[in-house]
């Protein structure tokens, strides 16, 4: 299990508690935005990850999703998004 993230900038929800059941979806090469991530943030070897957790939404609801994110070793979690609703 992994802590959330909180809200940032722009976010349409917050990670409410931990996220789990996580897998990996790409790591190294076959993950598509790496360029993109490179010079938004640094260049590292990016994985794609998922999981599942409680999201607060920006009206108050709390609700399980599907919530897939990048993330690099030094670097951490970045671009959290709501795949889709498990409830």
């Amino acid at each position: 299990m992994q802590r959330g993230a909180g809200v940032t900038a722009g976010s349409h929800f917050e990670i409410v508690g931990t996220i789990e059941q996580i897998e990996p979806i790409a790591a190294g090469e076959s993950v598509r935005n790496r360029r993109r991530l490179g010079k938004q943030y640094g260049r590292a070897r990016w994985r794609r990850l998922k999981g599942v957790g409680l999201v607060r939404l920006r009206d108050g609801r709390i609700r399980r999703a599907e919530i897939p994110w990048y993330e690099a070793r030094g670097i951490g979690k970045r671009k959290f998004k709501i795949k889709r609703f498990l409830d």
